[in-house]
Order: structure tokens, then C-alpha cells, then sequence
């Protein structure tokens, strides 16, 4: 069997659909991705194909949708889908995507659930197509999209879709507890929930030496990861509020940003560019985060409280969600100050409640089943191409 990932640029993309593609792998079945050279050149050094689909924007340009975006804050994804992930972007990747999977002929295509040209190719071909789900759930985000996604559907002779079917129409693969869910938004009927499990590991990336000398005294580890650690302020402000803390502060830049240009620090602060939270977050205590989907899920995976400094994207919706579990802590756009940063961490390292509402969610992750168990839905879909029946499991209580 034949199967052909599609994903948006950016490694909050992409990387949560090699666990799933290795698992095919794995298994005997043949894997490819499509993406533009910037992402194809990183999931080729992986071992995958890459087929090229759509052009890299210049650099300068995705820093000022970015800026654009975070400006925007909350309403940031009034501008981004509708104009990006479902405008250039979707309209830019659909001819490749027609050719490749004309030409190497998929059983089926596996996307990421903010690509939208991959089930517009399918469709226009005949061929199922799954979700991944790498997103916070966001039903508002709909019909921001029916415009857009329609102009694709004609351009290639399909009929308009109003109440946008077929972005779930086969199978949603939902990684994360149903405990995390809102009950207010429930998931689609094909959704099936499954263990997050976190790509991260692209190299030979290690621990840094340091950590095992680390003294008896909280693990806090910061990071506003990788498209939006460049918003100004915001990691200079995590740094000044938890210097001066009884705490281990250990803080990642981003393989974009250089660690001295925050200067000199006391012994018990790390600046490092990058290190693996699947090697990390077993050494830590609190997660200081921008509440992106990966790392939101990674941190409960592992039963970790955290404090939420969200941007823009899904990343309020996951600090709201956070908030009313009681997982963590969120610092308001108007209020990034460092006095605030020092006063959340402080809450939440001082309250035994975020750390057992955490490990809750850890227990409830720990249960789902695993990318293995995808392979087999993924089987099932390429043979008898017919959406998977309602699951009551996959939505939250």
C-alpha cells in the first residue's frame, strides 16, 4: 500500500505525521511526503521521499506573517486561514499534488488537518484521505474556510461543499485524551482519538552535559518554539522574571536564535538553541510554553503543569483549555511582564493541584492506543474507501 503525507511548511507541521509514516513503514508499506524544498529537504534526511509540492516563500515573508499574526493575536486566524493555509498556500501545493498522486498513484493521502490541498487532490481523484490532527480543535475556524476551499473545489470540477464534509469525510486522527476535549466542540463522527506521541529527534540530538549535575531544585524549562520564538520580548521577559527564582531555568531560542545574544547568566540559567523534550521533560517540573499543540501535549504527556504565553494561532485556544482543566496557568497578551511570568510560576509550582490535574491527563494519554493501531485504520480505509463510523470514545466526557 501506497501512502502519500501532506503538510503545511513548518516543523509543528509536519513532524507530528512521522510517527504515523514510520509506523507504515514499519509495517511494509510504502511512504512518501509532499512539501515544498525547504520541508522536503528536512523529511528526506529522515529517509523519506519527498515529493515537491508548492514553492517556499522567502524567508522575510514568513517572518511577516508571523509578525502579522501575533499583532493580530486572538483573531489571527480570521487572516491566516482564510488567506494562507487555505488560500496561497492550498492553491499553490494543489497542481503538484494532482501530479504526484496521479503519477505514483497512493492508495490514499494523509494530511495534516490545516493542509487543505491534500483532500482537494484526493477528491478531485477519487481517493480517501485522512486528517491528523496537529491543531487545537477550533470549529469557529470552519467558516473561514468554505469560500477558499470552494474557489479550489472548482477550479478542479468539484462541486461547492457549504458545510465543508469533506475535510473530515473518511477519518480525523485525533492525538490527545478525550478528557482534554471541550464538550461545547465536539469532534466529527469519524475522529478517533490516539496517544500523542512526539517527533523531535531529526539528528543525533542529545542532552546537553550539564543536566546531569543539576542541582536539588525545581526543573523549569521555556520555550515559545519555533515560529513565533522571535516575537520581541517574550523570552526576554521569561529570563528576567525567573532569574533571580530558586529554580533550575533551562530556556530554548530556536535553531534561529543565538543563546549569547541574551548575554551572561547566573549558573542556574541554560540558554541553549534547541534541546529534545521527549529527552527533557522527564528531568522537569513546570513547562513554560506558548501553548502550541505539540508542546501542550508533550508537557501532559508526561504529567507537567504548565504556564501558557500564548501568541496567536491555536495557541489561546490551548491556554483557555489548560486554564479550565486546571493544567495551567495563562498570561494575558497585554500582560507579558516579567513581574506576571514570576507570579504564574510561582502559582503553579506552589500548588500541588496543577501537577495531579497533569498527571491525570498523562494516565488517560497513557491508555490510548498507539500509531500502530493506525496503520490498521489506515488499511481499512485504502481497502474498503467508506468514512469510519462514529466512535462516542473519541469525544470528551
Amino acid at each position: 500500500m501506497r501512502v502519500l503525507f501532506t503538510a503545511n511548511p513548518g516543523t509543528g507541521h509536519w513532524q507530528p505525521l512521522v510517527p504515523f509514516a514510520e509506523a507504515l513503514h514499519g509495517a511494509g508499506h510504502e511512504v512518501a511526503f509532499a512539501a515544498t524544498p525547504a520541508t522536503g529537504a528536512a523529511i528526506t534526511a529522515l529517509g523519506f521521499r519527498c515529493f515537491q509540492a508548492g514553492a517556499d516563500e522567502p524567508a522575510e515573508e514568513r517572518q511577516a506573517a508571523r509578525e502579522r499574526m501575533a499583532a493580530l493575536g486572538t483573531q489571527g486566524p480570521v487572516w491566516v486561514m482564510p488567506n494562507l493555509f487555505a488560500g496561497t498556500w492550498a492553491a499553490g501545493r494543489l497542481p503538484d499534488l494532482i501530479t504526484v498522486c496521479s503519477e505514483w498513484r497512493p492508495a490514499l493521502v494523509v494530511r495534516e488537518d490545516v493542509e487543505f490541498a491534500g483532500c482537494v487532490a484526493a477528491e478531485h481523484l477519487g481517493l480517501p484521505h485522512a486528517a491528523v490532527q496537529v491543531t487545537a480543535w477550533r470549529p469557529r475556524v470552519g467558516p473561514l474556510v468554505v469560500d477558499p476551499l470552494n474557489r479550489l473545489r472548482a477550479g478542479v470540477g468539484l462541486p461547492p461543499d457549504p458545510d465543508l464534509a469533506m475535510l473530515f469525510r473518511y477519518l480525523l486522527i485525533a492525538p490527545g485524551p478525550p478528557g482534554y476535549r471541550d464538550a461545547a466542540a465536539p469532534l466529527p463522527p469519524t475522529a478517533r482519538a490516539v496517544r500523542h506521541v512526539a517527533f523531535d529527534r531529526s539528528g543525533d540530538e542529545s542532552l546537553p552535559a550539564w543536566i546531569d549535575a543539576l542541582p536539588d531544585r525545581p526543573v523549569v524549562y521555556a520555550t515559545m518554539g519555533t515560529a513565533f520564538n522571535r516575537i520581541p520580548g517574550i523570552l526576554e521577559a521569561i529570563l528576567a522574571g525567573l532569574r533571580e527564582e530558586p529554580i533550575t531555568l533551562i530556556l530554548t531560542t530556536g535553531r534561529d536564535r543565538d543563546p549569547a545574544a541574551f548575554g551572561p547568566q547566573p549558573a542556574h540559567v541554560h540558554i541553549e538553541r534547541y534541546v529534545p523534550q521527549s529527552l527533557l521533560f522527564p528531568r522537569c517540573d513546570l513547562v513554560v510554553t506558548h501553548g502550541g499543540s505539540g508542546t501542550v501535549m508533550a508537557a501532559l504527556g508526561h504529567g507537567l503543569p504548565m504556564v501558557i504565553v500564548p501568541v496567536s494561532a491555536d495557541q489561546p485556544d490551548n491556554a483557555h483549555r489548560c486554564e479550565q482543566l486546571g493544567v495551567a496557568r495563562a498570561i494575558a497578551p497585554d500582560n507579558r511582564t516579567p513581574e506576571a511570568i514570576r507570579d504564574a510560576v510561582r502559582a503553579v509550582l506552589g500548588d500541588p493541584s496543577f501537577r495531579r490535574n497533569a498527571e491525570r491527563l498523562k494516565e488517560e494519554i497513557a491508555r490510548l492506543p498507539g500509531p500502530e493501531m493506525v496503520v490498521g485504520w489506515l488499511e481499512r480505509l485504502a481497502m474498503d474507501k467508506r468514512p469510519f463510523a462514529a466512535a462516542p470514545e473519541t469525544t470528551a466526557p
